[in-house]
């Protein structure tokens, strides 16, 4: 990558260690950022990914739990603290919930909305505070929070609340200059599609059909995306050529419908 859309700036990446979160890190840290990663529970990943990226100082690991809006707020810190500034928010950290209506409780949906809902909030009034003008925050959202699939209400419920967020946030923040926008990603070719990709099918299809089967129908690129693919759209609304987009929803999910 020999773009420097960053150089210069610092960034940090919610649930950076591995998936998605991982690749924005790489693709952010490839363009010039100095970046600090926030991680739960996969240290030897995150510190791997850091070796990768060039060490301390380019790039830190730090565990921060997204459902715990302090320990979000120590891995800003500890950004500003290591590099001096913050210039990008890219909040990454999910988790994933299927399951039919009469078997959600309070604890799921509390568990589902601390980490995809609270988590992001509270990640981005922390990362605000520290930003200046021209600051960037992006926040995930999915495809789910637009498109039907059965047994994922919780889920999607936690990331159209995200777009909303987005929103409403936009007005605020974009008194203080910084812009805020979400990427909705479409199925995607990481740990989380292995476990539950063939949560997706039609009950209907479930023996029948494959996953791959699926998405000839249902995708019109036919396949899942890259990690990459999908950091491609983060790093475009964390970069200048984003400066008149905020408040606004961006799907990359390969042209689902």
């Amino acid at each position: 990558m020999q773009r420097t859309r960053f150089e210069g700036k610092v960034a940090v990446v919610t649930g950076g260690s591995r998936g998605i979160g991982a690749a924005v890190a790489r693709r952010l840290a490839d363009e010039g950022a100095a970046v600090a990663i926030g991680y739960r529970g996969h240290r030897e990943a995150a510190d791997a990914l850091v070796a990768e990226l060039g060490g301390g100082g380019r790039a830190i690991a730090v565990r921060a739990d997204a459902s715990v809006p302090e320990q979000t707020g120590a891995l800003i810190e500890r950004a500003v603290a290591e590099f001096g500034r913050l210039d990008v928010l890219a909040s990454c950290a999910g988790i994933e919930h299927f399951d039919a209506l009469e078997k959600i409780t309070p604890a799921d949906f509390d568990r589902v909305f601390a980490v995809n809902t609270r988590g992001q909030l509270f990640a981005v009034q922390h990362a605000a505070a520290h930003m200046r003008e021209g600051g960037r925050i992006v926040l995930t959202s999915s495809v789910s929070a637009s498109k039907a699939f059965f047994r994922h209400t919780l889920y999607a419920a936690s990331k159209a609340a995200v777009e909303s967020m987005v929103l409403n946030l936009s007005a605020e923040l974009g008194q203080k200059g910084i812009t805020i926008n979400a990427i909705a990603p479409g199925g995607t070719a990481t740990d989380m599609a292995v476990e539950h990709g063939a949560s997706y099918l039609h009950p209907d299809l479930v023996g029948k059909q494959d996953l791959s089967g699926w998405l000839d129908v249902q995708v019109a690129l036919g396949r899942l995306a890259e990690p990459s693919e999908i950091a491609a759209g983060y790093a475009f609304l964390a970069s200048d050529d984003a400066a008149y987009m905020t408040g606004r929803n961006l799907q990359v999910d390969g042209g689902m419908f």
